[in-house]
């Protein structure tokens, strides 16, 4: 059954001056002709932000949920609970999760919409990388080729990558599971790891990626950008 409701969850840590992108992606993929009679809010958590976080998201017509433990994974769950407390509870809606570095395509709401249709608890995603104006010249490709290493020459590939910058998952399996688990890193990993151990149906698929920022100064340690990080030192240059 395709869900009643949608509600796209993004942490932030001081991030006003990539947020407002972030956000309008995601209010076109909300206004996406597929989703026209499915209501939709987003829910930003501002965790210890010095910034105009704050406003920015509030101004773009956000929800916001403030924390200050500097915890992407407690910093989603605070996003899902109000998600949960204004949409009437679980039954029915689904929770898709991106970064607020993040630009989602047009078709991203939609996508996991029909995903959700189709019998799926979870579409577990891909990246891309904007490439940014300090990146060593061969980043962006190098990242690629370790990437997509094991994707087959032909048909689908159920790829090994999980981000929090591209998941949705049904809130009834969410809550099955626990959510995400309060941890400064890896909480994507955990929620998807848990939907398996549950045995919910878990989507993985590379037919509509997000972009997220190549950043080499990222907000999370041991995160995706530390991944950049590395692979920019092993080209000689400093992140």
């Amino acid at each position: 059954m395709r869900p009643r409701a949608l509600a796209v969850l993004v942490p932030a840590h001081n991030e006003q001056d990539l947020l407002p992108r972030s956000l309008e992606a995601i209010r076109a993929a909300a206004q996406h002709p597929a989703l026209c009679a499915v209501p939709a809010i987003t829910v930003v958590t501002a965790d210890s932000c010095s910034d105009g976080t704050v406003t920015t998201a509030l101004r773009a017509g956000a929800q916001v949920v403030q924390v200050g433990g500097r915890n992407v994974g407690l910093a989603r769950a605070a996003a899902a609970e109000r998600a949960l407390e204004m949409l009437g509870g679980p039954e029915g809606l689904w929770l898709a999760s991106t970064d607020a570095d993040s630009l989602v395509p047009p078709d991203w709401l939609a996508f996991q919409h029909a995903g959700a249709g189709a019998g799926w608890d979870a579409v577990v995603g891909t990246v891309t990388v904007i490439p940014g104006p300090h990146h060593p010249p061969c980043l962006a490709a190098r990242h690629q080729v370790r990437y997509t290493a094991s994707r087959p020459a032909y048909g689908p590939w159920t790829h090994p990558h999980v981000h929090g910058a591209n998941l949705g998952v049904s809130a009834e399996s969410y809550v099955a599971v626990g959510g995400f688990p309060p941890v400064p890193v890896g909480e994507d990993r955990g929620l998807v790891a848990a939907l398996g151990r549950g045995g919910h149906r878990v989507l993985r698929t590379a037919e509509c990626p997000v972009a997220t920022s190549g950043r080499l100064r990222p907000r999370a340690r041991g995160g995706f950008g530390d991944h950049l990080v590395g692979l920019a030192l092993e080209e000689g240059a400093s992140p």
